[in-house]
């Protein structure tokens, strides 16, 4: 089933689609030319960049293509000049790129290298594509960023590099929504599932099992994870939140796949204890057990 195209959505605008050629990011793209934008595609693929803006173009779309690793500074600046050339403004930042963690990964045995290559795949990748975008988005005063996270910032799918670095996009997010929310700049994020290449073939499958057989997911959350829906179920949260439809809303965490869609509300500290310091000592071991453990 696809998703029908409102093409005065996003009409006159300019986005740029991180991780556009493949996957998710390249539903992303798809869905916002239908609906008006003129898109930059970026992928590090140039091949994968080609028959993406190919199949843009052949329907009618507008789109240019521009390939390179987006964490990469010199890259990002180009995607968001290009945007600004080719279609006059940067209305709209969609950061989709992601790269898997390696088979079998943890704590006990990824590599230094390992660890910062996905870091920069992910949070290297939004922060230099957020940096250059903010830029010119401050300077019109206005747009929308859109960042993709992962509920894998639970830490229930195991891992290091890839938490870590989807975790810290919603930290950057919401900061990045605060810092603009004066120039009339929006940011939010969309933590995603969906059948990619990332999420199919025989080493995922293993991986979702062993999850399940060391208890990190339930029976639901398994089964769901290896039967993914299309990129075309989440594309268009994505397309709303870039769109003036969704001119209030900022600095949110939401959950798309599939049919769901939900949002995550702001962490509240528990208050385990409280007593002022001005006239108590310290909290002692017994009392901090008493408040943590017992609690």
């Amino acid at each position: 089933m696809t998703q029908q195209a409102a093409p005065d959505l996003l009409a006159g605008r300019g986005a740029v689609v991180v991780g556009g050629s493949r996957g998710i990011g390249q539903a992303v793209a798809r869905l916002l030319a239908a609906c008006g934008a003129g898109v930059v595609v970026n992928g590090r693929d140039p091949d994968a960049v080609a028959e993406t803006v190919g199949a843009i173009t052949g329907s009618g779309g507008h789109a240019v293509g521009i390939s390179g690793a987006a964490h990469v500074e010199a890259t990002a600046v180009a995607l968001v000049q290009a945007c600004r050339e080719e279609y006059r403004s940067v209305d709209v930042l969609i950061n989709c790129a992601g790269v898997a963690e390696p088979a079998g990964s943890s704590i006990l045995s990824v590599s230094t290298a390992q660890f910062h290559e996905l870091l920069d795949a992910h949070l290297g990748t939004v922060f230099q594509t957020c940096r250059a975008a903010a830029l010119i988005m401050a300077e019109q005063r206005s747009g929308s960023i859109v960042n993709s996270g992962s509920v894998a910032f639970l830490g229930d799918y195991g891992g290091t590099g890839y938490p870590a670095g989807k975790g810290a996009i919603n930290g950057l997010t919401v900061a990045v929504a605060a810092e603009l929310a004066q120039y009339g700049v929006r940011a939010n994020v969309v933590c995603p599932g969906a059948k990619t290449r990332l999420s199919t073939g025989a080493d995922y499958e293993r991986h979702i099992r062993d999850l399940h057989a060391r208890g990190l997911l339930d029976e639901i959350s398994m089964r769901a994870s290896l039967d993914p829906a299309p990129a075309d179920y989440v594309a268009p949260l994505y397309a709303y939140l870039a769109s003036d439809l969704a001119a209030g809303v900022t600095g949110s965490v939401f959950l798309a796949s599939g049919g769901f869609v939900g949002r995550f509300e702001r962490p509240i500290p528990a208050v385990l204890g409280y007593r002022d310091h001005q006239s108590c000592a310290p909290w002692s071991f017994d009392e901090l057990h008493a408040m943590v453990a017992k609690g």
